[in-house]
């Protein structure tokens, strides 16, 4: 079965040029051309893949990708601007997209970042586990104990690299590289964000202890 994409632009031509182009991939492909309509087309069936742009009229971009996060929606997110500030692509990642592409871009590119973003769920079926703490690698569920903690994709896979690497202590430079993509693709404070959104969701007692100046460790 074709994977799904839900592409949510405001511009038609532009909208319309996306469908095409992932259409010819073989995606199945729906648009949107507000904020509004892209949540009511979530929540009738939630796509593989969100392409959003950010300048959208009535609910921006950044206001919906918020929205899906809070639903607990881990579906991957790529963001389009016409902004490349860094600025401009902190706060796309910290609203919880997983990629950010820059207007205008090649169809390749496109194409490159959304196999990428679907590749995250193709990958065996392993469970990771620290104490009463379960991560699903293939699913990317966690639970702790009896409880469900839903996650977002970034929360998802900065959860993974911290269970991969055990009472080690993990960089920021090093989650930007694995998780972000490079080092200079945000700033270190948005590993911070996360791990703070990760503590809260976790719950007590704390897993995750900051190791001043230097990153994170998981440890109990």
């Amino acid at each position: 079965m074709s994977a799904t994409v839900l592409v949510v632009d405001d511009d038609g031509p532009i909208r319309r040029m996306l469908e095409r182009t992932l259409s010819a991939e073989g995606y199945e492909v729906n648009g949107a051309a507000d904020g509004g309509a892209a949540l009511a087309a979530i929540e009738r069936a939630t796509p593989d893949l969100l392409v959003l742009d950010v300048g959208l009229p009535d609910l921006d971009g950044l206001a919906v990708c918020s929205k899906v996060r809070a639903k607990g929606l881990a579906l991957p997110v790529l963001m389009l601007t016409a902004r490349d500030a860094v600025p401009d692509r902190v706060a796309g990642l910290d609203a919880g997209a997983d990629d950010y592409l820059v207007k205008l871009f090649a169809p390749e590119e496109l194409l490159a970042r959304v196999r990428a973003l679907l590749r995250r769920g193709e990958e065996p079926v392993q469970l990771l586990a620290f104490g009463d703490l379960v991560f699903d690698v293939e699913a990317r569920h966690a639970r702790r104990g009896e409880r469900e903690i839903p996650l977002s994709a970034r929360e998802a896979d900065l959860l993974e690299l911290l269970l991969r690497n055990p009472r080690q202590v993990v960089s920021r430079e090093l989650a930007l590289e694995r998780i972000w993509g490079s080092a200079a693709a945000a700033s270190l404070n948005v590993v911070d964000r996360y791990v703070s959104y990760l503590r809260r969701k976790l719950g007590e007692p704390e897993l995750i202890q900051t190791v001043r100046g230097v990153g994170f460790v998981l440890h109990r």
